[in-house]
């Protein structure tokens, strides 16, 4: 199970430990990593320990909690603001926080703001994830590579490597200039779609690299490196032809 790290600031003892209490209690998802009284200490734990959720009273001597987001270069927490005062929440909305509570803390009003945080954590991590993965498409289609999904992981393979394409069962083998044969999970027709355009479906089951060709045999064959046969059928045997004039 995934856990979030949570700090808590409130300059009274009491408020502070009866909100960790109910933390511990609530959610075996949260682990408070740090609590303060006095805020102007906080700014310098929360830039080191960057917690995933930050629990923050509003109106503390010395400094608001309004203040103390402001000290902080940047703010990637996710923020509960806990106060007495009903006022102040029109403000804590407008600082960005996730929620508010009023004290004394509700447990239902607490649980909910929790769970706000968590699901505005996993949806982030997942944007993030899901850029991560689009940046690395770039990077791969850029560098002309086939990602090769295996039982081992994520092959990357460029693309004049790659002999024949040969879909079987559902699954594809990629037949390798060096001899190599990758079986991906992925099937051929997922793969046509990612290939460059020296690559030519001779066959509904085969795809060959034509820089690969070395040789057409009429008995229904193209014949690939050295004396690979690959099967062509007359559907595709016309226009493989017209390449080569």
């Amino acid at each position: 199970m995934i856990t979030y790290s949570a700090i808590i600031v409130d300059d009274e003892f009491s408020a502070l430990q009866n909100l960790h209490n109910k933390i511990l209690k609530m959610s075996s998802q949260v682990t408070v990593i740090d609590t303060f009284q006095d805020p102007k200490l906080t700014v310098k734990s929360i830039i080191k320990n960057t917690p995933d959720l930050l629990f923050l009273d509003i109106q503390m001597p010395g400094m608001t909690g309004f203040e103390l987001l402001q000290q902080l270069p940047t703010l990637t927490s996710q923020v509960i603001f806990s106060t007495a005062y009903n006022e102040y929440a029109l403000e804590a909305l407008k600082q960005n926080a996730v929620d508010y509570v009023l004290k004394p803390v509700d447990n239902q009003e607490l649980k909910e703001a929790i769970n706000k945080a968590i699901f505005n954590i996993e949806k982030l991590n997942a944007d993030q994830n899901a850029n991560l993965v689009q940046l690395l498409n770039k990077i791969i289609d850029r560098d002309h590579k086939l990602k090769v999904p295996t039982q081992k992981g994520i092959s990357f393979i460029p693309q004049e490597e790659v002999m024949h394409l040969e879909g079987y069962e559902g699954y594809t083998k990629i037949h390798l200039v060096d001899g190599k044969v990758l079986t991906s999970s992925y099937s051929l027709g997922k793969f046509s779609s990612y290939l460059d355009d020296y690559f030519f479906k001779c066959h509904k089951s085969h795809i060959v690299n034509i820089k690969a060709v070395r040789a057409f045999e009429n008995e229904g064959y193209v014949v690939l490196g050295d004396d690979y046969r690959v099967p062509i059928t007359k559907t595709y045997k016309q226009a493989f032809l017209e390449l080569f004039n």
